[in-house]
């Protein structure tokens, strides 16, 4: 596949002459990748996005740019997939990278049950395509985003990094996967560093409005489904279940806004930088708050001013 870039930015040189650190994102066009990217240039870095937009647009790309005023100069924008080793070779080729950040993958549980070798393919093969060029062009500083379905579903609450890692779906399992690489990775050579962080459910938008989660097809998850409900794009939000052991009988979740979200990852790559026996750690984010489907749904209304239909 060939390279495209599609939003100016700096010359590499002239960012390395000033300082500037350059951070490569994967899956930048993405939810929360396009999130973590503004943050990122907001921040004082250069940000190189890499995304297949099997599941985003370009479109986030640009408001991002939209979004980060002067500091867009400092955003490019590759369409790639990991699983193309030689284009992701030229791009290493031609930026020297100070870190990665890693969002790209494949993230629906239900498909992911369907469709496990397309799982293991894109999120476990694109993955050591990608760590193979880091290492190739001695870029060993990684921030992976992992998922708290490696847990499976914990018996307590709320889960801590010490839980049993025991996903229960294939999409689970290719981050445990990854998370193994990147542990083994670190004991064969000390001078990596990498930061795994398990999250929960982001949820949200940019304040601005102009950045947000808008699924291609049919939502994985309850905010989008509920997004599209009130704009009537889809008739009624259908609640699986009533008879939970909770408040009000709905399943609860633990949610996390993806700007939050987006700054756990900043400060993530920030601690790889400062902290120089950082070795591969894993970090959970969340609330350590549950809130239930009905309450999402009470939440939503009352801020909207809509009246939601559900079945």
């Amino acid at each position: 596949m060939a390279v495209e870039k599609t939003v100016p930015a700096a010359n590499a040189g002239a960012a390395s002459a000033a300082g500037m650190r350059t951070v490569l994102v994967t899956g930048g066009a993405g939810y929360i990748g396009s999130h973590a990217v503004l943050q990122l240039l907001l921040a004082g870095f250069r940000a190189v996005v890499v995304d297949n937009l099997h599941n985003s647009t370009e479109l986030a790309v640009r408001r991002v740019a939209a979004l980060a005023g002067d500091h867009a100069r400092n955003l490019s924008f590759h369409k790639i997939d990991l699983r193309d080793k030689g284009a992701l070779e030229m791009v290493f080729a031609t930026t020297r990278f100070d870190a990665v950040v890693h969002f790209a993958g494949l993230k629906a549980v239900g498909e992911s049950v369907q469709k496990p070798l397309l799982y293991y393919d894109n999120n476990v093969i694109g993955t050591i395509n990608l760590l193979d060029v880091m290492s190739a062009h001695g870029c060993k500083k990684l921030v992976f985003s992992s998922s708290a379905a490696v847990y499976g579903s914990p018996k307590n609450s709320p889960c801590t990094e010490e839980f049993p890692l025991t996903p229960n779906n294939p999409y689970g399992k290719t981050k445990l996967v990854v998370e193994d690489i990147c542990r083994d990775i670190y004991r064969s050579d000390p001078e990596w560093k990498i930061i795994l962080l398990r999250y929960f459910n982001p949820v949200g938008a940019h304040p601005s409005g102009y950045l947000g989660e808008d699924p291609c097809g049919i939502p994985n998850n309850l905010m989008p489904y509920v997004q599209q409900v009130a704009v009537g794009r889809r008739s009624a939000l259908t609640v699986l279940g009533n008879d939970y052991a909770t408040r009000d009988g709905t399943g609860i979740r633990d949610y996390i806004h993806v700007v939050d979200l987006a700054d756990g990852h900043i400060a993530a790559l920030q601690k790889l930088f400062e902290n120089p026996g950082i070795g591969c750690e894993a970090y959970n984010l969340g609330t350590g708050r549950g809130t239930s489907v009905l309450e999402i749904v009470a939440a939503f209304e009352k801020a909207s001013g809509k009246v939601l239909q559900i079945t």
